[in-house]
């Protein structure tokens, strides 16, 4: 039996690519910057504040919380959520990391 595809890669370029694909979404994007903007954790905004169904908004905050961007907790019969900066952070210093790299300048291209 073969290997998956993942297990040619290291763990960071995994996690990195896992980190992209889950915000590779712009409604994810609004999400995040919306609750960025908040001073604190946000609960029933995003329906109204984004457009979209109850339903969508669920199905990518679950994914943002999949990934760890994003932490909720239960407040009656909401979830309010807010950014889990460790995880914030990380993404960010694995992302300038990345993008930091030496782009060699060729003349074939």
């Amino acid at each position: 039996m073969g290997i998956t595809k993942t297990e040619i890669f290291n763990e960071q370029q995994n996690r990195l690519a896992v980190t992209l694909k889950a915000l590779a979404h712009p409604a994810r994007i609004a999400i995040i910057q919306y609750i960025l903007k908040q001073d604190a954790c946000i609960c029933n905004d995003l329906v109204e504040e984004l457009g979209l169904a109850q339903a969508t908004i669920s199905q990518h905050l679950r994914e943002l919380k999949n990934i760890g961007i994003i932490k909720g907790s239960i407040a009656g019969t909401s979830v309010c959520y807010c950014i889990d900066e460790t995880v914030w952070f990380q993404i960010k210093r694995e992302l300038n990391e990345f993008f930091g790299d030496k782009v060699s300048t060729n003349t074939c291209c």
